[in-house]
């Protein structure tokens, strides 16, 4: 790691948060569909750290600022006195002496970042619009004016005024029951990262699953996601069993619509879930336990910058796997483990990763390169190493005494090995010595002593991809037990050439291009791009259009840049580009090199 860098600091924030910080929020604002706008008021409860303190820098993306006043309603002096295509902008303010509050009367772009807009035809209903929040990693700021910082934990109040008959949510306390007057209140008293501020409006519906567990929905959508999630009240009581009561009260979820970035997003009290994991066949609800198991690493231990996000994802990644080991079964989860480490190993072999370690080293870049294989995959690799050193009951010992230790603070990489150093050192110093801990952290390449994960259940795919390269028809391949997993590994483990004719066989067999299971389509459509096998391309195109999901879309458009598909991806981009979220309209734009 170069030394040029203050690893405490956040280069990804303007706020100067080791001077004062923001402790508490109150928000008042408008929803305006037909402007695309929130407009309204933002109250911040100051703290200070540095008594002498007389400015306040806060994080804005494109936001109006029309006024501040502090809490005697006198005038305060601020300016934009910083900007950056990354960052966004630097909101200086000059604070009195006894400011211990800061209003800011303001509204958003119609383009912000982190909210998006639907029409009611890009809905399921089709007779309402839609809007939701993405927040994480640095587009809070693009709806809230804030220190925008995983550092600058708040708590948080707000009244939101929506057209009458639509629901509004947030990433608090949401009562299922509330009038659909135009007027929601909500609360959140625990303090969290900013960059789990969340909001959603629209026609929304409520399915209870248990005591403390919840869907929100389209109405068209809400009974195939009370039935597929109908495990998620048993897996808050596993989840508890392992790192200690749940935090936050309430685990609810909603269910966005498909153009959501991400298969989840851990807002607490409100996980955000994409409609791609309603599979029919629970194959796909891992991905909701591991938004559950962020509520203890990620909300409750935060990363302190985007550098160290590995500390969320990794024992995120792990923790999940745990959960669906105890909820669906050990083959289950370790089928999860193989293609995780399958998905590690494609990215470990680009060139871009040579050098990648543990710590995602993006104080210049975009704060979204950080979400990579090695911040999740690698990291939980890690953390399987260390249960399988310790034995699973020490080190379940070790592992909640740590997210207990932390609970509401946001840490370092560093400071994590430091609190290794003292507890897991020198309590097992028989399993994991200091070298090895800081190869696992720092080195690059996984260690020598590695052993990749395996699965007894996926010699039946060996065997059956074995005798289809030698020959045997499809048709007689015995794939009837085979789960979601299965096809997944089958399909990875292709050969990079295959002829059209044997892709025409799988096809013909396997009905692998109409595939309603979003991630078999999309590796299914990689493996035809890359052999130039074109029937997949009008459902490639239909899959593209519907669905927004960056892990779906970024490596499909990837793939068809490679295969030299120009024409093709300007024709489908165009369709599809006006349904994306506007965080990954900008990724996209610069991949495609697209000029609007």
């Amino acid at each position: 790691m170069s030394n040029q860098w203050d690893n405490n600091h956040d280069y990804h924030s303007f706020a100067n948060v080791d001077e004062v910080r923001v402790k508490h929020l109150v928000l008042d604002l408008n929803v305006d569909f037909d402007r695309k706008e929130l407009s309204g008021v933002a109250k911040l409860e100051l703290e200070f750290i540095e008594t002498q303190c007389r400015q306040l820098w806060l994080d804005l993306r494109d936001l109006i600022i029309v006024d501040i006043f502090d809490d005697n309603g006198d005038s305060l002096a601020f300016s934009i006195d910083k900007q950056d295509s990354i960052l966004g902008e630097r909101l200086n303010i000059s604070l009195n002496s006894q400011s211990q509050y800061v209003k800011l009367s303001y509204k958003t772009s119609p383009h912000a970042q982190g909210l998006q807009w639907l029409t009611p035809e890009q809905t399921s209903g089709k007779s309402v619009p839609f809007l939701f929040s993405q927040s994480q990693p640095v587009n809070a700021r693009s709806w809230i004016p804030l220190q925008d910082s995983p550092k600058a934990r708040i708590t948080f109040d707000a009244k939101v005024k929506v057209p009458v008959g639509m629901r509004a949510v947030m990433s608090a306390m949401n009562d299922a029951t509330a009038d659909l007057n135009g007027e929601f209140t909500f609360s959140m008293e625990k303090a969290m990262p900013t960059h789990l501020l969340a909001i959603a409006v629209g026609d929304l519906a409520f399915g209870r699953i248990g005591e403390r567990t919840g869907v929100y929905a389209e109405p068209e959508v809400l009974d195939a996601a009370v039935k597929e999630f109908e495990d998620t009240e048993k897996m808050v009581e596993i989840a508890e069993s392992l790192l200690g009561p749940y935090p936050w009260g309430r685990y609810d979820m909603i269910v966005l619509p498909p153009s959501f970035p991400f298969g989840g997003m851990e807002n607490p009290r409100l996980a955000f879930i994409t409609p791609t994991l309603i599979a029919g066949d629970k194959s796909l609800v891992s991905t909701v336990a591991h938004e559950l198991a962020h509520s203890w690493t990620g909300n409750l231990v935060s990363n302190a910058t985007w550098r160290d996000l590995w500390l969320n994802e990794g024992f995120t990644t792990y923790f999940t796997n745990r959960i669906v080991e105890a909820v669906f079964g050990k083959e289950q989860a370790e089928l999860e483990v193989v293609l995780e480490y399958g998905r590690l190993k494609e990215e470990l072999g680009t060139a871009n990763f040579s050098e990648q370690n543990l710590p995602a080293n993006v104080q210049t870049q975009d704060p979204n390169d950080a979400f990579n294989r090695f911040t999740y995959d690698k990291a939980s690799m890690f953390v399987h190493d260390l249960e399988r050193r310790l034995g699973r009951d020490l080190f379940d010992k070790f592992l909640y005494t740590y997210v207990q230790h932390f609970a509401f603070e946001a840490i370092t990489t560093e400071t994590f090995i430091e609190y290794a150093k003292k507890t897991l050192l020198v309590d097992h110093a028989d399993c994991i010595s200091e070298a090895e801990l800081l190869e696992w952290v720092y080195g690059c390449g996984m260690p020598q002593w590695f052993i990749a994960p395996t699965s007894d259940s996926l010699d039946k795919v060996d065997a059956a991809l074995s005798a289809w390269l030698a020959g045997c028809e499809a048709s007689s391949l015995e794939t009837d037990s085979w789960r979601v997993h299965h096809w997944q590994y089958f399909l990875n483990s292709l050969p990079e050439v295959l002829t059209q004719t044997q892709l025409m066989e799988l096809d013909g067999c396997f009905n692998l291009t109409q595939s309603t299971n979003a991630e078999i389509a999309c590796d299914w459509f990689r493996v035809a791009i890359r052999n130039h096998y074109d029937p997949v391309l009008p459902a490639l195109s239909d899959y593209l259009i519907r669905i927004g999901r960056g892990k779906f879309v970024r490596p499909l458009y990837s793939e068809l840049q490679i295969g030299g598909y120009d024409a093709e991806i300007a024709e489908i981009y165009a369709k599809a580009r006006l349904g994306y979220h506007p965080s990954i309209v900008v990724q996209l734009d610069k991949s495609l090199n697209f000029k609007d």
